[in-house]
């Protein structure tokens, strides 16, 4: 093997290792972009999981497809063909094991998955409105694997405090449902009215790049712990706290089931 060669592939090398130790990442959206810590040193099959799905660019041109107030903000499922203003769900990896190491607080980001599979997280992820710390006891916890750093939360909120639409059953984007759906300049009466919802409205994410490869960038930070105990029911579990929460953990673990159900009809 040459020297040139040798050396394309050590550089090669260098630059796969570094992807795979990175830390930080930028999620670029159409609201704004904001930076996301990973705790890669404490929930390490979970980071490397989200980077597979960043390393191959499948979260690119995807959208924020669930917004609750006060709850979360959810994306990592599908994709947007801004030719053809058309939704598919991105294929999956195989699920990836629980961590449920931190607690879901504001501003850390998780990931979704289908009810009562603790190890069925697959590339939806949610960012968290609220302390929302029941997710901590249900499903086998919702494993936190980073959070928004800087000013980054301003953006998400603005994300969040965008109306939203509902459609479910829908006749748009390939017949797929979704509830909750955040949308700029956009009206569920739109919708009601056979009006399109196209790259305009959707809060597209453009891209999640990698910003800094460095492995000891979580070293400040100081994420709290889950708040689930050894005697807290954390059995599997999916039906939340009762009331609206219950609800809304249920329709957080059913779109993390939509998205698989999709692929495997497609």
């Amino acid at each position: 093997m040459s020297l040139a060669v040798k050396a394309l592939s050590s550089a090669t090398l260098y630059l796969c290792a570094s992807a795979a130790l990175a830390t930080t990442v930028q999620f670029q959206t159409v609201m704004g972009d904001f930076e996301v810590n990973l705790y890669d040193q404490d929930t390490p099959e979970t980071v490397a999981n989200f980077l597979e799905y960043v390393d191959s660019g499948a979260y690119e041109n995807t959208f924020m497809h669930r917004s609750v107030p006060s709850f979360v903000v959810q994306g990592g499922g599908f994709s947007f063909d801004l030719d053809n203003d058309s939704v598919s769900a991105i294929a999956t990896n195989e699920p990836v094991v629980n961590e449920p190491v931190f607690a879901n607080v504001r501003g850390t980001i998780a990931m979704a998955k289908p009810s009562f599979q603790p190890d069925g997280a697959t590339n939806q992820w949610f960012i968290n409105l609220t302390d929302n710390t029941s997710l901590d006891t249900n499903t086998g916890g919702f494993t936190v694997f980073g959070e928004v750093t800087g000013n980054g939360m301003a953006i998400v909120e603005a994300i969040a405090d965008l109306p939203t639409a509902d459609f479910s059953p829908s006749i748009f984007w390939n017949s797929i449902a979704f509830e909750d759906v955040p949308l700029r300049d956009y009206s569920q009466e739109d919708m009601n009215d056979g009006i399109l919802a196209t790259e305009e409205n959707i809060v597209l994410i453009q891209n999640i790049m990698v910003l800094d490869a460095a492995t000891d960038t979580a070293a400040g930070l100081n994420p709290p712990p889950t708040t689930a105990t050894a005697d807290s029911g954390n059995d599997g579990d999916s039906s939340g706290g009762g009331g609206s929460f219950g609800l809304r953990l249920l329709a957080l673990l059913a779109l993390g089931s939509l998205g698989r159900k999709l692929i495997r009809r497609g």
